[in-house]
């Protein structure tokens, strides 16, 4: 069989080490292997009378092209938030920009929908299989080619951990470990001039990678997105903490979807193919409101894209290479509309 491979959505640690392990996997098992480059955006922007388009939006894989790749974190086929199923007019590449070409279809208001040029396109590159590696976004599309008929087996991955069906996503123990020892360095600021610091971390609409980098930092508290607060009950309990400390500071966390008591999440930008508008600055509003309540000096700082950058960790080294290993299995047994997963501690594959 011929496989393809691609990478969606945000980078997380894990994304190379994974493709490396279904190549090598691929490889062994006698058959042959594409990367699709930067995500959905690759096979949208495929045109099947322009072998230049080819060669810019595939890669043929083998072992020598991957050998390294693990070493690092991000994705070498690059990413995209892009949607075929959801492409505004501005988006459209050019070669389909006749509103009557008959591989689109009506999507909502003005968007328009390219599955059927992407299912010809992955006809026209031969490929047997599609895994794609995302989170919920990327997948979302992983599983409607898959109504539309097309064979896929996917792999979940997100710093956010909160793809539905598995209990462990590539990229979460890394942004806990990152997010832990930022946490731990910015003490020393905070130490040195007896303030309280306010430590904005990502996670979109759910706060498991906060709360779970704040428990192991062991910071005084820790906001999540799922829980609205109250700015004066967190400022009274915060002096408290820095009172109680020998060194006079306190540290807290917050989630970047994290909202006050009748308030809203902080959104900015336009929303994206999948519409999800850019978060963040809850972490700031948060320290200024902290500083006019109590009167004490603050620090603010936004961790952002540090929480996924570099390599994996050996968590997500060993998962990604066994959600791979996982995912060839299900090729293997001419399985596919599966997604693998890491259930009660068991690896096993779900719809």
């Amino acid at each position: 069989m011929k496989i393809g491979i691609l990478t969606g959505g945000g980078d997380v640690p894990g994304l190379n080490p994974c493709i490396k392990a279904v190549v090598h996997r691929c490889i062994d098992d006698g058959h042959e292997i594409v990367g699709l480059r930067r995500g959905w955006a690759g096979l949208l922007n495929i045109n099947r009378d322009d072998p230049d388009t080819v060669d810019q939006y595939t890669i043929p894989l083998d072992k020598a092209r991957v050998r390294t790749v693990d070493r690092t974190g991000g994705t070498f086929l690059h990413t995209s938030r892009t949607n075929p199923g959801k492409v505004r007019p501005n988006d459209v590449p050019e070669f389909l920009k006749d509103p009557n070409h008959p591989e689109a279809e009506a999507a909502d208001q003005s968007l328009r929908d390219f599955t059927p040029h992407v299912l010809k396109n992955l006809e026209f590159l031969g490929i047997d299989r599609l895994i794609p590696i995302g989170g919920d976004d990327t997948l979302s599309y992983g599983e409607r080619i898959h109504s539309d008929g097309f064979p896929v087996v996917a792999i979940p991955k997100t710093m956010d951990n909160d793809v539905y069906g598995t209990d462990y996503c590539i990229g979460f123990s890394t942004a806990v470990t990152r997010s832990v020892q930022f946490i731990h360095n910015l003490r020393t600021s905070a130490g040195s001039h007896e303030r309280i610091c306010v430590v904005e971390l990502f996670g979109r609409n759910s706060g498991e990678t906060s709360l779970i980098s704040s428990y192991l930092a062991g910071v005084d508290r820790a906001i999540i997105s799922e829980v609205p607060f109250d700015p004066e009950k967190l400022a009274r309990l915060v002096v408290d903490d820095k009172a109680r400390n020998p060194s006079n500071y306190a540290m807290v966390t917050i989630s970047e979807g994290a909202h006050m008591v009748d308030g809203k999440v902080v959104e900015f930008g336009e929303a994206d193919a999948y519409g999800h508008r850019k978060l963040g600055g809850i972490g700031q509003i948060t320290e200024e409101a902290l500083r006019d309540i109590t009167g004490q000096n603050t620090i603010y700082q936004k961790v952002a894209y540090l929480m996924r950058s570099g390599a994996p960790d050996a968590l997500d080294l060993m998962v990604a290479v066994n959600f791979a290993n996982a995912a060839m299995d299900l090729v293997h047994d001419g399985e596919s509309g599966r997604m693998v997963a890491l259930r009660n501690g068991q690896y096993t594959h779900i719809p």
